[in-house]
């Protein structure tokens, strides 16, 4: 197997685990936000009770958003075939440039293999965007600064 190969897969699965912390995350609060509802007992302050709940379900609404998000780059990231060449930047592809090494896939942030950082961003990202559908030896402008990339695998 290619170091080629064997970095496209490391860089998956580290974008793989991100996603899944995510989802774990988003659920465990989901269900303590959840919790947090049921436990509110009516007082007779009827509306501390009503505020408190609504505060719960409010709390709840956004960790279920952020949930549904994180289910999402899931299945983005089960699209991506990594075991494909790919020639012109898509999703899957590791871009190497002399401002920055790139995994198309999902926003993961910096991914550090070795003494290599990779930046794991989306194809709708900024960066993403710009080297969408670019080759080897293509220069590019991000931000106003000229990229040069130097290998797509």
């Amino acid at each position: 197997m290619s170091t080629f190969q064997d970095t496209k897969e490391q860089l998956y699965a580290r974008c793989l685990d991100v996603v899944r912390q995510r989802i774990d995350t988003a659920r465990a609060a989901m269900e303590a936000a959840q919790a947090a509802a049921n436990e509110e007992s009516k007082s007779s302050a009827g509306d501390k009770y009503e505020t408190g709940r609504a505060m719960a379900q409010i709390e709840r609404d956004q960790h279920a958003r952020q949930l549904a998000e994180a289910l999402r780059l899931q299945q983005e990231l089960a699209r991506i075939d990594i075991g494909k060449p790919t020639p012109a930047v898509q999703p899957g592809s590791v871009v190497l440039t002399d401002q920055g090494n790139y995994f198309i896939a999902v926003g993961a942030g910096r991914i550090t293999l070795g003494q290599t950082d990779y930046f794991a961003v989306s194809a709708a990202s900024p960066v993403g965007t710009v080297l969408s559908n670019r080759r080897a030896g293509d220069r590019v402008l991000l931000h106003q600064k000229p990229i040069l990339i130097r290998d797509v695998f």
